[in-house]
This record gives structure tokens, C-alpha cells and sequence, in this order.
């Protein structure tokens, strides 16, 4: 599943790019322009915004009325039936580029010292370079998405 958040849902973006889903974001986008990305690339089109949604709304988009990010998330799970699809920390969270696992030697000289003497599961992003670890966050961002999961998906629907 390929989604374009509009420029009001950055944190919903960063997690379903946690959650592995691709997931495009721009701080600043003309609405035409979203529009034509989702059709395009035949993305889903999350929004918080009535006009946007009114535009797109049998296009394939998804209007977020709630205001907490959970609770948007918990939606977009819910109407995607998202909940047995995730693969979570596949993809980078800044740029939504997949990542692939390196080994510790080709990342080496670009690590700082405590990470080079703690860590050694290493992923890069394909896209960018950014170079990720197996450290507290990496286990953080595991437990929530699990817990996300279990919490959420035997819930009724919104």
C-alpha cells in the first residue's frame, strides 16, 4: 500500500513509515500537486483537510477528523485493514527510502565511538545513506508498533 500524507499529518507519516508503509510527505505541497502525485503513483491520500478531501474523496482518500495521532493512526489501520500488512523498521523515516542490512564493517568509519563498540545490526537506507541501529529506539519503536497492534486490532471500527 502506497500513501501521500498532505502537509498537516507529518507525525502520522513518520509512523507509518515506522509501521514499513510507503508513505510520501512534504512540508509544503499545492493541493494540486498532491493530487496529482496520488493519481499518479496511485497512492492513498490521507488529509486532514475538508477541501482536499472533497476533491479526492472517490479517489481513494481518507478524511482524519480526530485530532490525536493515535487516534488518526488506529483509522487508517482500521479503513486500510492495515493490521496483518506492517513490516515494521523496513523503511527510513526521514526520507521513506526501504532500508537493507549492512554489515558493521561498511559502516564503520561513519559511526560515533559508543555505537561502534555496542551495536551490530546496522541498516542503510537505500535512498538517502542514513545508516540505522538495533539500539534503544530501534526496541522503543518495536514495542509500540506490536503494542499498537494488539491493542488495536481487535477493536470495531471507527
Amino acid at each position: 500500500m502506497k500513501f501521500i500524507a498532505d502537509c498537516h499529518l507529518g507525525k502520522i507519516a513518520k509512523y507509518l513509515r515506522i509501521f514499513g508503509f510507503d508513505t510520501l510527505y512534504f512540508q509544503s505541497i499545492d493541493d494540486d500537486d498532491i493530487i496529482e502525485i496520488a493519481h499518479k503513483e496511485q497512492r492513498f491520500l490521507l488529509t486532514s483537510d475538508k477541501i482536499l478531501y472533497e476533491r479526492m474523496k472517490h479517489h481513494n482518500a481518507l478524511y482524519l477528523a480526530h485530532a490525536g495521532f493515535e487516534e488518526q493512526l488506529r483509522e487508517i489501520f482500521h479503513h486500510y485493514k492495515l493490521f496483518d500488512k506492517s513490516k515494521p523498521l523496513s523503511r527510513c523515516i526521514k526520507c521513506n527510502g526501504e532500508l537493507e542490512k549492512i554489515e558493521k564493517q561498511e559502516v564503520i568509519e561513519e559511526l560515533k565511538t559508543k555505537t561502534k563498540k555496542y551495536f551490530d545490526t546496522f541498516a542503510r537506507c537505500r535512498e538517502c545513506g542514513r545508516v540505522y541501529w538495533h539500539g534503544d529506539h530501534y526496541k522503543n519503536m518495536l514495542k509500540f508498533t506490536s503494542e499498537f497492534i494488539a491493542r488495536n486490532k481487535k477493536e470495531t471500527k471507527f
